[in-house]
């Protein structure tokens, strides 16, 4: 799960991380009453995106009457594909310098790995390798403070300025582990004076550790309504910008079908992963997810093993009878009981193929066409 920018905020607070003074709000009375605690603002949409500034997502306010103005420019609108109902307004501070440090998860050394540069404030994929500050971390060792020491002076970091940055790179490690989280990162972490703050951040939280973070970070659902549909019935399901809607029987195979599809033209809709051992119930409840959404066409790649090709047909067969299949559909269907589950498609008048290149050549012919 990923946290909303305050939320990270708070849990940096927590531990002993400086943040600038802030209050979250969801009106434009709610910041100008804000805005006259804390004097000079940035008022700051709260969305699970980033690029916020560049949108428009974010404004600066002199008094609590433009704090308000802008607040009410943001509040309410599409930003970046997400409504805003909520706005950080919080203290403007000077900015002398602005660094980069996040921790995150290696997946090729399965170890947490700390990046870090002198250069914040702008997309970390931008930047050059050289530019970089990577330390990969031995769990059982953790960041001892002389090594934060010495990762801090490779930002060009000294005296009083060096402590701060090796005291919150300690801290961001512990918070990390102690989440169970999968980033930790603080974009720009800001120099302003004589101390360092963390100006925004970021934090993905593993979604089967979200009881560490407890009640004082309200959990926040980021998934479309199809995908909390689809999660409850034990479906990966990620809804995307195309008009063909796919379905396959593993993750690695709905992988290639995707990737098959974006060859030949076509353009997918989603990621659908129906699992390995499908009935005919989850089956049909899957399919009718597909056609809510409202696609083009269906294409359909399953490779029957413990999921057995009749009761994949037979699940498209009940949904036909049942409700209708008002959209094209494409199947590849192979494998156990191959032969029964062609028949049960025939007679319901679907056709199948035996290769994925077949199937997906005449799903874009017919989106196409």
């Amino acid at each position: 799960m990923k946290l909303f920018e305050f939320q990270a905020k708070q849990l940096f607070a927590q531990y002993g991380i400086a943040v600038p003074k802030g209050k979250v709000v969801n009106s434009p009375e709610e910041a100008a009453e804000a805005a006259r605690e804390i004097g000079p603002a940035v008022i700051k949409s709260q969305i699970l995106s980033g690029g916020r500034g560049k949108a428009g997502g974010i404004k600066f306010s002199d008094t609590p009457q433009e704090a308000a103005d802008a607040a009410r420019s943001i509040l309410g609108t599409d930003l970046k594909g997400f409504i805003v109902d909520t706005v950080l307004v919080e203290q403007k501070i000077k900015i002398d310098r602005e660094l980069y440090l996040a921790i995150t998860i290696d997946k090729g050394t399965r170890s947490p790995i700390l990046i870090s540069s002198a250069f914040g404030g702008m997309e970390i994929e931008d930047l050059p390798e050289e530019k970089l500050v990577k330390y990969t971390i031995d769990i059982n060792l953790g960041i001892r403070s002389y090594l934060a020491r010495d990762l801090a002076r490779r930002l060009n970091l000294s005296g009083g300025l060096a402590e701060q940055a090796a005291d919150i790179i300690v801290k961001l490690y512990k918070l990390l582990r102690e989440k169970d989280a999968e980033l930790v990162e603080i974009n720009p972490l800001v120099i302003s004076g004589d101390q360092i703050l963390a100006a925004d951040g970021k934090i993905t939280i593993d979604d089967d550790a979200l009881f560490r973070v407890g009640d004082s970070v309200p959990h926040t659902e980021e998934r479309t309504e199809l995908e909390q549909k689809a999660a409850a019935l034990g479906i990966s399901y990620v809804q995307l910008d195309g008009n063909i809607a796919i379905m396959a029987n593993g993750a690695g195979i709905t992988m290639a079908t995707l990737d098959i599809l974006k060859h030949y033209g076509g353009s997918p809709a989603n990621f659908m992963d129906a699992g390995g051992g499908a009935g005919v119930e989850a089956t049909a409840k899957a399919l009718e997810i597909l056609l809510s959404a409202k696609p083009k066409a269906i294409l359909v790649n399953i490779f029957g093993g413990i999921t057995r090709c009749d009761d994949v047909a037979k699940a498209f067969s009940m949904v036909k009878k049942s409700r209708g299949i008002d959209v094209p559909m494409v199947i590849r269907l192979v494998g156990t009981n191959q032969d029964e589950g062609v028949k049960i498609l025939e007679e319901v008048g679907i056709n199948s193929y035996r290769t994925i290149q077949e199937a997906v050549e005449k799903v874009v012919e017919i989106v196409n066409g």
